[in-house]
């Protein structure tokens, strides 16, 4: 039985976790908080007390944290798994981190005889947990070949896009793009708003027309009727990936003003709620100056 170590049990690695499960595997799990392992540990998972305990033996250890602070900690800080893996088994990160740290991190993984692959995914929480999200690979073909196995319970397409780091800079320009188009779905419902529209009539158009991408068509109705329930990600997280895509960006090309200013927009819904739902860009952008 194929030995899985899953690290970080929020909205995504909850039903990412569970996937395993699922699958047949024997899966160690480990989270600051406990309790969200409860409905893990009652279908079979054992709990970990630490990330290191986790690894014990595990053919692939996968993380799915916040950020790249976090990510560091769980692989190479106390008691991080890193320090008990062993020789030739996947570190298989499928946090969204920077650029700058999956290369940082496969450097410092291979020098100790692990594999690193970059796996971040795309899908919301019901994707994860039913095995439906979209892997973006950075990995050596090989490396991603001995993954395969250990992916496969978690989506329905891997795109390999190269390299270590290559997966992360895809994912960090897919978040980005999402930025920059909720904020300016905020303001266009605004506008609408203060041009005295019909908002419901506004809304099904925005859903159906010609810019109705995945984001306008999950947001509009919700920013129109203010509904956030069910929050899936916050303004933090899209703050923090948009930070990460900009920080990319600039070594790239000069300038990146329409990035910049979707940062700047995600800077001030994060500084007014962090934890909500990133749809209440809609507030910010009504609020009266």
């Amino acid at each position: 039985m194929k030995r899985i170590a899953f690290i970080g049990l929020g909205r995504m690695g909850h039903g990412m976790a569970g996937r395993y499960l699922d699958a047949g595997f024997s899966v160690a799990v480990w989270n600051r908080s406990k309790a969200k392992a409860d409905s893990l540990l009652a279908r079979g998972a054992t709990w970990a007390t630490s990330p290191e305990d986790a690894a014990i033996d595990a053919d692939a250890v996968v993380t799915m944290v916040a950020d790249d602070e976090a990510s560091r900690a769980v692989w190479l800080g106390k008691d991080g798994a890193a320090a008990n893996m062993k020789a030739g088994a996947l570190a298989i990160e499928c946090s969204t981190v920077s650029y700058r740290h999956a290369l940082d991190m496969a450097r410092e993984l291979r020098s100790r005889g692990l594999i690193y692959i970059d796996c971040p995914v795309t899908g919301l929480p019901e994707a994860a947990a039913a095995g439906k999200l979209t892997l973006l690979v950075g990995a050596d073909a090989a490396d991603l070949e001995k993954a395969r196995p250990f992916l496969a319970p978690l989506c329905t397409s891997i795109r390999h896009f190269g390299a270590v780091g290559t997966g992360t800079v895809l994912k960090l320009i897919n978040n980005l793009m999402g930025a920059v188009q909720i904020a300016s779905l905020a303001e266009g419902v605004a506008i609408a708003e203060q041009a005295g529209l019909d908002m419901n009539l506004v809304a099904e158009a925005l859903s159906t027309g010609a810019v109705a991408s995945p984001q306008v068509i999950r947001h509009s109705k919700r920013m129109v009727a203010r509904d956030f329930s069910g929050a899936s990600f916050t303004a933090a997280l899209r703050h923090k990936d948009a930070a990460y895509a900009v920080a990319l960006a600039e070594t790239l090309l000069p300038g990146v003003p329409v990035s910049r200013a979707a940062l700047a927009a995600y800077e001030k819904a994060k500084a007014a709620a962090p934890d909500d739902d990133e749809g209440k860009m809609i507030e910010i952008v009504s609020r009266p100056k």
